[in-house]
């Protein structure tokens, strides 16, 4: 164990990031930027070859030191045998649900891909977002038999707290929880982790860290959906619930502000609640309040159209006839994240029924998903295609939008997320 201590700190362990996407990537950024040779490992070929080419595919992301030391200190390819040139694998890929059931496959499928590559005195540590008990579950079926824990293999579990967009908070200066199943293997995991961000914070337990990440995005889950049914009642009583929230957040005590919107998007706030709920069924506990924040926050992008309807005083066949520009694709403002975005039942909602639509996001040029049979290409924004629609939903806040060429081009404007304050008479804020 001494030996890979050594190497951590001499920087002479190699590192083996497996997903290149929103969490592995910027990692990979920083074990470069800390002097660590590492390999990152994606089954998607067009991540590589556009990794190869210095193409990035993550937005508000500055991959100096990927792109400086590309085929240097940093390879990417599709699993294979430099995985037993690794001192430490990390599995940073991700966690989906399947008919609202954690989907493991993922983490399964790599570690089947690594397996037989495996060999003594590596560290394997899970950052993907999972429920409690997932961590050793891995070791059993795969390490357990092969190894002596502890001794001449390690494992931790530290999970990720990617925040896309977020110019703030890091990788570098958002703590870490860091966990591993027994005493050697956690640290191993800390001090590796203590080379890379300026603090690390040690729980007792995989599942205890495992436990914390799904409580996090449980925790901002129900609070979204708290502010989102208090703006389904402040409709009602004809109040602007975003005034409200800014006069509570005045308090500087026992009040975090948190925002209504179309709904909820991303991986990690629409489905780590799940795998929460889904874990408590199985041992028998109700989580009436993780339920009843999803419900609520999966319902909005219809209560939104019915709001819609219900402002312009418009039945169905009225409504169909109109003609829409949505604005943002993205669950979240100046990123090119789709997953999860509310704009994807609103599509799903107007292709059925047939209505006129284009959507405009600069950030995602292209919606292709197996939810629909059609692609949507991204329109560009000018005052002479404005003027064509006669109902404009802004659902994503970007920095990029020019509100003045919306305000003085479109004939009315659902604001979704208090882009325009409400001050203006084809605005309506809801």
């Amino acid at each position: 164990m001494e030996k890979i201590l050594r190497k951590i700190k001499n920087k002479k362990a190699v590192i083996g990031v497996i997903g290149l996407g929103y969490v592995g990537l910027p990692l990979c950024e920083i074990l470069l930027k800390k002097g660590f040779k590492v390999i990152g490992y994606d089954i998607d070929k067009k991540k590589i070859n556009d990794l190869l080419k210095k193409k990035i595919y993550i937005t508000n992301f500055n991959p100096v030191n990927i792109f400086k030391k590309i085929n240097k200190e940093f390879l990417v390819r599709k699993v294979d045998h430099t995985v037993s040139e690794l001192d430490f694998i990390i599995l940073c890929v991700p966690t989906p649900l399947k008919n609202n059931v954690p989907d493991l496959s993922p983490l399964n499928n790599s570690m089947q891909s690594i397996n037989k590559y495996l060999k003594q005195n590596q560290t394997l540590i899970i950052e993907s977002s999972t429920y409690p008990g997932t961590t050793e579950l891995l070791h059993q079926k795969y390490i357990k038999r092969k190894f002596d824990l502890g001794k001449n293999f390690f494992i931790g579990y530290s999970p990720e707290r990617e925040d896309p967009g977020n110019k703030q908070f890091n990788i570098s200066n958002t703590p870490k929880i860091v966990s591993g199943i027994t005493k050697n293997c956690l640290k191993i995991v800390n001090f590796f982790y203590k080379t890379c961000v300026n603090r690390t914070h040690i729980v007792s337990s995989v599942e205890v860290a495992e436990f914390t990440k799904l409580y996090e995005n449980t925790y901002r889950n129900i609070n979204i959906a708290l502010a989102n049914e208090a703006k389904i009642l402040s409709e009602k009583l004809n109040l602007n619930i975003f005034e409200i929230i800014n006069a509570a957040k005045t308090k500087p005590f026992g009040f975090q502000a948190f925002y209504p919107g179309p709904g909820i998007g991303g991986h990690c706030i629409p489905v780590d609640p799940i795998y929460l709920s889904w874990l408590a069924k199985s041992k028998g506990v109700k989580t009436d309040f993780i339920n009843l924040a999803a419900k609520i926050n999966n319902s909005m992008p219809l209560w939104i159209i019915k709001i819609i309807k219900k402002k312009l005083n418009l039945n169905n066949k009225e409504f169909y006839k109109k003609k829409f520009l949505l604005i943002g694709a993205a669950y979240k403002k100046n990123v090119n994240d789709l997953r999860e975005s509310p704009i994807l039942k609103i599509i799903n909602y107007f292709t059925k029924n047939k209505i006129n639509f284009d959507y405009n996001d600069e950030f995602i040029k292209k919606i292709e998903t197996k939810k629909f049979r059609s692609k949507f290409h991204s329109v560009k924004l000018s005052a002479n295609l404005i003027k064509k629609y006669d109902i404009v939903i802004l659902l994503t806040d970007h920095d990029y939008i020019n509100s003045k060429l919306l305000l003085k081009n479109s004939k009315i404007i659902f604001d979704l997320r208090n882009f325009f304050k409400n001050k203006y008479k084809n605005v309506i804020g809801i």
